[in-house]
């Protein structure tokens, strides 16, 4: 079975960069999948796709020999089977709040007798080489986020979960859940309230020899979390890279043509 690239940077003490795709079509998928990154991640909870643009991604991506993984749309065992039976290596389950869905969520990413997902890997014996329930079982990266302020009252018992690799902070949902309405809902937070709350999770997470994962805006407030002991950063995503370089194209041409 291919390795996971996310276990093999944290076996080498590495810390892992990973890309997100939301904009659902393999040819920005394979463009993405070029471009460096430690793992992707498809994201089938907010991102412009369904599981129809999801697999010809999956297969566009493979010749990169990038990691693949995929944000499922909620704690919905028959979404986290049919991802990982497409080949994906890390899974990130959205609104986990207890220590309840977090065990129905490993429950669903591990096969018996760590868990009960049901054995069919459709794709994923081509994609990933041949796979196994032992080989699947150690290989696969499961990620609960964290971004209600239910989630901040179970944390302790959240990171505790056997079977659970680690916490992956949602900052949008957290800012807003958090806020209490005082924050609009975004990435790289700064406020007090909400750096103790990512350090605390980070460090809940350690405590419990969970990983730890933080979205952000910019490779500069991706470099701090790596800085203060996180072992997954994602850095934007396609659309808002897509967005963002054109922007500045256009903005330069009018400042070159209409001054």
């Amino acid at each position: 079975m291919i390795k996971n690239p996310v276990k093999t940077r944290w076996a080498q003490g590495l810390p892992v960069l990973q890309g997100w795709l939301s904009v659902g079509n393999p040819f920005t998928a394979e463009i993405m999948a070029a471009q460096g990154y430690d793992t992707l991640c498809i994201d089938l909870q907010h991102g412009a796709l369904g599981y129809s643009e999801f697999l010809p991604m999956m297969q566009a991506a493979r010749a990169s020999g990038v990691g693949l993984g995929a944000r499922v749309p909620w704690n919905d065992p028959a979404e986290i089977m049919r991802v990982l039976d497409a080949g994906v290596l890390t899974v990130i389950c959205p609104m986990i709040s207890t220590a309840a869905q977090a065990e129905g969520f490993v429950h669903a990413l591990r096969y018996p007798p760590r868990g009960g997902r049901s054995f069919g890997p459709t794709r994923a014996t081509y994609a990933l080489d041949g796979v196994t329930p032992a080989e699947a079982n150690s290989e696969m990266v499961g990620f609960a986020m964290i971004e209600t302020a239910e989630a901040m009252d179970n944390l302790e018992a959240i990171a505790a979960v056997d079977g659970l690799d680690g916490l992956y902070i949602g900052p949008a949902d957290l800012s807003l859940a958090l806020g209490q309405g005082a924050y609009a809902p975004g990435f790289d937070r700064e406020e007090p309230e909400m750096v103790t709350a990512i350090q605390r999770i980070l460090a809940v997470a350690k405590a419990n020899g969970k990983r730890a994962g933080l979205h952000c805006a910019t490779p500069e407030y991706a470099a701090k979390a790596v800085s203060w002991g996180f072992d997954l950063v994602t850095v934007s995503a396609d659309a808002r890279l897509l967005s963002a370089a054109a922007a500045q194209s256009v903005g330069r041409f009018r400042e070159l043509t209409e001054e």
